[in-house]
Formats: C-alpha cells, structure tokens, sequence
C-alpha cells in the first residue's frame, strides 16, 4: 500500500500512516520527480489546499482508491474527475469547527465594540474614547444560517452571552426531532430564513456553496433585514453578491460586516476597501495550530480505515457510514455484488434496464450502496467500474436503473435482494429475475430465478443450466463433468411449478459448483459438451469470489 502526502503533515498525522509498517509512505519532501510520478503506483493522496487535483493528474494515478483533503472545500479537487475513475474523495468537516466558531465570536465583539477602529486610533496617538462607544452582543438576537457543526459551535458560545439564537438550515427543518434537539440543547428556535434575516441583529453564515446557497446573501435578501443589521461570514465568498453588500454599508442599512472569505482569493481588489465598518481577515477562521492538527489527523484516520476496512466517512462524492453501519450493510453489499455478476452472466443480451427491489430489513438501510455493488456486479470489469463510480458508468452505458423498497414484504429470512433486467422494449426478450439473500450473517444465497424457486450458494465458480425437466438430465450432467476430469462441489436444483410451452414439458434450472481448481479451458470445454444434451437448453460458465 502506497499513500502520498503530498503537503506538509504534523508528526501526529504522520504516525497514523505509520500504525501500518508494511505501508510506503511518502511525505511531501520526498517527492522528487513531480506528483506525477509519484502517484503511478499510490492508492491513496492527502492534500490540503494548495495542491491541485485536476483530471489530468489523476490520469497519471491508474491505482488511486481514495483523496483525502486535509479541510472542509474541495474546489482544488476534481471531484466529478476522481468519481469517473472509482476515487473517493474525502474532507474533514468539522475538524476546524471550534476555531471557526471562536473566530466567529470574535468577529462579533469587534464589529460591537469597533475594536480595529479603536486599536488604529490608539497606534496614531489618538485618544477617541466618545467616538468608540459600542454596543453589547446581550439581549440582541442572532441568525445563524446554516446549523451544521459549525453553526452549532457558534450557538454554544452565543448562548453565554445572553444572545436570542434564531436558527436556519433546510436539512435540520426537515427532521423534527433533530430540531427539537437543537432547541432544548442550545436554546435555538428554527425559523425559515425569512424571518431569521428580518428579527436578527447579527447574521452568521455557516452553508456550503451549492446552486441554491450562491449569492443567497442579494440585494433583495440585504433589504429585507433589519437596519442596522451586522454580518458575519466564515463559510464561504460566492454566498455573498458582494457589490450589493458594499452599497448596503454605504447606506447604513447595514451597519457593519466582518469578513473572512471572498469570491476571488487571494484578495486584492475590492469594494470593500478603506471601509471602515468591515473587517477584513484573510481566511483564516480555520487556521489555528489545534485545527491544523485536527483535520490532519482527521483525515488521515479516515483514509487509513478505508484502506484497511472499506469504511468510507465524509465523502463528498459517495456515501459515507460509521463503522457499525458498514458492518451491518457489508454481508449485503457482497450479495449485491455476486447477485449482478450472476445476473449478467446468465442474462442473453444487453441490459438497457434494471428493477432493485429492496425487502424487509434491507428496505431500511442505505440502499443507494447496495445499488452501486449491484451495478459493479453486474459491469463486471466494463469500464474499470467500482462502487464508487459503478452508477456513473451503468448511466453512460444507458442502463436505466429503479428502485423499490418494500419493507412489508419479508421471505423466511426476513430479508431479500431481487434484480430484475431487461432488454430495449423492442426486445422480445422477456426479462430475468434473481434474488437472493444472506445467511447466518456471512453466506450470500440464491433464492430465484426465472421465476422458478432454486437455493444456491453465491460463491466460487459455477455452471448454471436451464434445462427441461426430464429423467437423467442430473446423472448425465455428473458423468460428463467427472469424464472431464471436474469435481463437483454442489448441485442445487429448481423447477417450474406446473409444465409450459407447446410441448408440455416442466422447465427446471441446475446451479453446478464445480471446485475452483479446475482449469479455465476445462470448463470452458464442459460448459460446451453439455450445451450439446437434448435437455439442455443453455449453459452459462459463472465465476464469483
């Protein structure tokens, strides 16, 4: 395993890496041929801000699994570049969240107490002591827009000093119980963003930059504040349309702001200039020694277990699980896995669409990764696809993907996994379904097929017929296959409940493990003797993990 630290690290952070002796690590001083080079052969990259991550460096990573971004924004990272090659890109919210907060407040107390003023005043011999009365953070009501960990950091700290909290984020609104959470913990009272812009007297900015949140902070959203309103930004520059802030202080409808991001950075023309009621910092809100080494070590424990277990926490571009939410989904996501390879080995034809039906248990957990192990399943090695990017690639290849959650619906094993593909509608093919489920918490089972009821182990390699319910089909299936010189492992059978066709015959299915020993050329050869029986009606060669 090769991770590439490609920017200074503290020695905390470093040792994560090192918990692993048999890993090359390579820290930023040891890069001597460029990152180019240095990632032909790496697995995994830690970066902070200063490294950019294009689609053409990551051309140069064929290897590359996982981007761990030592911080909050990626806009140095590729993301949609990494997501079409299978990397999971990963950054560390909350990690600066106090160093934030803390600047936040200090924000505050400035623009109140106009302590940059006071402090220039003083360092030119001045004593202005009538002209510098400000006014108290107590009793004056705040608006934080945006309760993620940082809002909430900032919320704590308001609370002391007697503020009134109004709070906005759309994610929290949607969850009653969470929002009761936050107003018995921090005396925060949720409020749709209208009404926290026009009550508050101080107005925090804690989002992320999306379509909805860009220039959220307008010339139509500044006048509907209260006058004399002050603003806070630690978030990011693009939430504010900063010419219409600038003539909103010059009016005095705002009477100040402080900030500490910009659209445009580093910094070196703006309106803001020689204002006297903005204060200005080169984003710094996160740049504390204890935040540094925060994220550092943040990132570098997340990136370390997802090499080791797969357990993937604040990705930007999949989905992220605690621990005991990947150990709960996993033994599925290896049925997803096997349950698509089966489906597209057994399939005749092109997939153009695919029904997921989700049932019982399954029906309640996070689903959209079982669908990307489906779809890795089912692509195989079609495009380099992995559970990261599986669904990027099933969509480029117009494969049409629905999915359906039944939790009513529960087998004797409480829970079950059902495929359904089919061709373009001007196909006659009539579609295939599978399901299957897990057993004893490991063992990954065949359930169905073609509609006819078959239980099978989903593992090792295998030969799946389909074949019409006759006598000898069984015994001539053993004697060919030992006459080869293969062993068989296991032989599960399955028929139609009544006969069908013209010529009255029940169908039935066979699932053949055969030991994995066996040479592919052998099997290949009996997969081509047994096409040749009567009863056969087709043979698919199926190789699982």
């Amino acid at each position: 395993m090769k991770v590439v630290l490609a920017e200074k690290v503290s020695p905390a952070t470093l040792a994560v890496f090192q918990r692993s002796p048999e890993w090359q690590v390579v820290t930023h001083d040891q890069i001597k041929n460029g990152l180019e080079a240095e990632l032909a052969d790496a697995e995994a990259l830690v970066v902070r801000s200063a490294v950019q991550v294009d689609a053409k460096l990551l051309e140069s990573a064929p290897k590359l699994r996982v981007i761990g971004r030592a911080g909050v924004g990626v806009d140095n990272i590729d993301t949609e570049a990494a997501t079409r090659h299978g990397i999971v890109v990963m950054n560390t919210p909350g990690g600066n969240a106090v160093a934030v907060a803390e600047l936040t407040l200090g924000l505050m107390i400035a623009l109140a107490r106009m302590v940059p003023r006071a402090n220039a005043t003083m360092h030119a011999g001045k004593w202005e002591k009538k002209s510098l009365q400000g006014s108290e953070l107590r009793g004056k009501t705040l608006g934080i827009v945006g309760m993620g960990r940082v809002g909430l950091e900032v919320a704590r700290r308001a609370r002391s000093f007697g503020m009134e909290l109004l709070g906005h984020d759309p994610f929290v609104s949607a969850r009653p119980n969470q929002r009761a959470a936050i107003a018995r913990e921090y005396g925060a009272v949720l409020a749709p963003l209208e009404e926290v812009l026009q009550k508050a007297d101080y107005v925090t900015l804690h989002l992320g930059l999306t379509a909805d949140t860009e220039s959220m902070i307008n010339a139509q959203t500044l006048a509907a504040m209260k006058k004399g309103v002050r603003l806070i930004n630690c978030a990011r520059g693009e939430l504010i349309d900063e010419g219409a802030l600038a003539e909103a202080l010059r009016s005095g409808h705002v009477a100040g702001a402080a900030l500490d991001v910009f659209r445009k950075e580093p910094l070196k023309d703006s309106p803001f200039f020689g204002m006297e009621n903005v204060i200005l910092t080169p984003h710094i809100a996160g740049s504390t020694g204890e935040a540094q080494e925060a994220v550092g070590v943040q990132i570098a424990e997340q990136v370390h277990a997802y090499l080791t277990t797969g357990v993937v926490q604040n990705a930007v571009n999949f989905p992220s699980l605690s621990y005991e939410e990947y150990s709960a989904l996993a033994p599925y996501l290896e049925l997803g896995d096997r349950l698509g390879k089966f489906l597209a080995a057994t399939f005749d034809g092109k997939i153009e669409s695919l029904h997921i039906t989700y049932s019982g248990a399954l029906a309640q957990m996070r689903t959209e990764m079982i669908r990307n192990a489906v779809l890795c399943g089912l692509l195989g090695t079609s495009g380099h696809a992995n559970r990261v990017n599986a669904s990027a690639i099933a969509a480029d290849q117009g494969i049409h993907v629905h999915e359906q959650k039944d939790e009513e619906t529960q087998s004797a094993t409480g829970t079950t996994l059902k495929l359904t593909a089919h061709a373009g509608k001007q196909s006659a093919h009539p579609g295939v379904s599978v399901s299957g489920t897990v057993l004893h918490g490991r063992a990954p089972r065949l359930l169905f097929c073609d509609g006819i009821d078959i239980e099978a182990p989903l593992e090792g390699t295998l030969l799946f017929l389909r074949n019409q319910d006759v006598p000898g089909v069984i015994g001539r299936v053993g004697t060919m296959l030992g006459e080869l010189g293969i062993n068989i492992a296991n032989f599960s059978l399955g028929r139609a409940e009544s006969a069908a066709g013209k010529d009255g015959v029940r169908q039935a299915l066979a699932v053949v493990h055969v030991d994995a020993a066996s040479p592919a050329a052998q099997l290949a050869q009996a997969a081509e003797k047994l096409q040749s029986l009567d009863a056969i009606r087709s043979v698919r060669l199926v190789k699982l993990k």
